[in-house]
């Protein structure tokens, strides 16, 4: 069975640069540029989590809250232990 994992995200749209920036209440808390018009805020989020972790934009897919900014996103080939380390600053 692959490894992977599920993790909470809380999304910034129209920040001043995109990144990850640490937890908040329970969520790994992501700032985008990109507004969250057609789409394109998602597709962000998705490059700047497989890029942060080091894995292909295919391992990474949102599960739920596609059109809110909270969401669960799941990774591919990493579990949780992995993940946090990655992401931590």
């Amino acid at each position: 069975m692959e490894q992977g994992c599920v993790i909470s995200v809380r999304v910034i749209p129209r920040s001043p640069r995109s990144c990850v920036d640490g937890v908040r209440a329970g969520a790994w808390l992501v700032r985008l540029r990109t507004p969250p018009v057609d789409g394109a805020a998602n597709a962000e989020l998705i490059d700047v989590l497989a890029a942060a972790l080091g894995v292909p934009k295919r391992a990474v897919a949102i599960v739920s809250g596609e059109h809110a900014r909270a969401k669960r996103v799941r990774i591919e080939g990493l579990d949780a232990a992995a993940v946090t380390a990655r992401l931590a600053p």
